[in-house]
């Protein structure tokens, strides 16, 4: 089935990442780079419930719940801000069946930047809606979430309830992967990819509701409401494309290395601007996803398709850095984790700074000696 192979893969690569050795390193090895912008990070927590939706996977739940990091240049003040929690560490371990040779502390325990509700910088910024990968915690994506805000955007990155091995909401409560249940009783690889679409939709629906409810949050006054993007990794950089395909307000978005179970829509996105950045091996356009090629041809706006010589699909998340620090290259993905995070920063920030900024960006005109690793497909 489509979904255990995509398991197998993550647990290979994360073996390599993250191999039994690594059980002995203590926690403070590990850290997210320093972010390059001129603002200190700050962060909030935000629990968010759409009451007006059920749960695509647990229809009695009350409403469809988010957690929602919120990111935003900051200049002083705040206290340490956590990775994740140690169960939600166990949850993804466990589910990668990497537990007996990490431990929960020490991914729980990897230092971040941002400081928790320190004070906010004056002004109104851009806001850009990150979304993780299937089974992925959205802490994963602490790198760019951080990068963006230390550049003066605000950032919402969010975590979409039973997607994740686990994800910690109020009252005590971790909720896991009921989604990946339903996606492992799928009765053949079309039921699956039905099931995966779904699944994009809803998170496409989700992030749409995140921007509304933003006005709730106590420094919604920083975000400028004309100058909204969505990005994410996997699963979430098609639930990327499928808000913009539903809602107008999300002026630009990224996919990275993700899959495109639910179609860019044959009218396109209204001319607005896509970015598709993602592995050689798996997504040049003689690769087997078929999908960004048909994404390609759809696409109406200013647009890119990126790959990334040597990468793999944990290139553009926190994981392959991690496991960069701890000394370990996955052969069949050499690029170092220090490459890694450098060239997603780089290129969703040029992205994101050419279109909701306004600022032209020469590093998405085409190949840059600098990043001798990129290519500009043009199928």
């Amino acid at each position: 089935m489509m979904r255990s192979r995509l398991a197998l893969a993550i647990v290979a690569l994360l073996g390599a990442v993250f191999p039994a050795s690594a059980a002995a390193a203590s926690a403070e090895a590990f850290s997210i780079p320093r972010p390059t912008g001129q603002y200190a990070v700050g962060r909030d927590t935000l629990h968010l419930v759409d009451r007006k939706r059920p749960d695509p996977w647990v229809p009695t739940a009350d409403g469809r719940e988010l957690m929602v990091s919120m990111y935003y240049p900051a200049s002083t003040g705040g206290g340490p801000a956590p990775y994740m929690t140690v169960d939600e560490a166990r949850l993804l371990l466990k589910g990668l069946k990497l537990d007996t040779r990490f431990k929960a502390e020490q991914l729980a325990g990897v230092r971040v930047n941002a400081r928790a509700g320190a004070r906010p910088i004056g002004g109104r910024h851009p806001l850009v809606l990150l979304s993780p990968g299937f089974t992925l915690n959205r802490a994963t994506l602490t790198t760019l979430a951080e990068e963006l805000a230390s550049k003066g955007y605000v950032v919402a990155l969010v975590d979409h309830a039973y997607e994740s091995y686990g994800t910690a909401f109020p009252g005590g409560r971790t909720l896991t992967c009921v989604a990946c249940e339903a996606i492992e009783r799928a009765p053949s690889d079309e039921a699956e990819k039905k099931l995966m679409a779904k699944a994009a939709e809803g998170r496409g629906a989700d992030l749409s509701f995140v921007v509304g409810e933003l006005t709730h949050w106590k420094r919604w006054k920083m975000i400028d409401p004309g100058r909204i993007g969505a990005a994410g990794h996997s699963l979430g950089g098609n639930a990327a494309a499928a808000v913009m395909a539903a809602d107008r307000r999300i002026r630009a978005g990224v996919d990275m290395d993700g899959t495109f179970f639910a179609p860019v829509p044959q009218s396109g996105l209204g001319k607005r601007p896509f970015l598709m950045l993602g592995t050689k091996a798996q997504h040049s356009p003689d690769s087997v996803d078929t999908s960004w090629p048909l994404a390609w041809q759809r696409l109406d706006g200013w647009k890119r398709w990126l790959t990334v010589a040597d990468s793999g699909h944990f290139t553009f998340i926190d994981l392959t850095i991690i496991g960069g620090q701890a000394g370990v290259v996955d052969p069949s993905a050499p690029l170092s984790g220090e490459r890694s995070g450098e060239i997603t920063t780089a290129y969703v920030g040029a992205f994101f700074d050419q279109h909701l900024r306004g600022r032209h960006q020469p590093l998405l005109d085409g190949p840059s000696a600098a990043n001798p690793e990129v290519a500009f497909q043009n199928p």
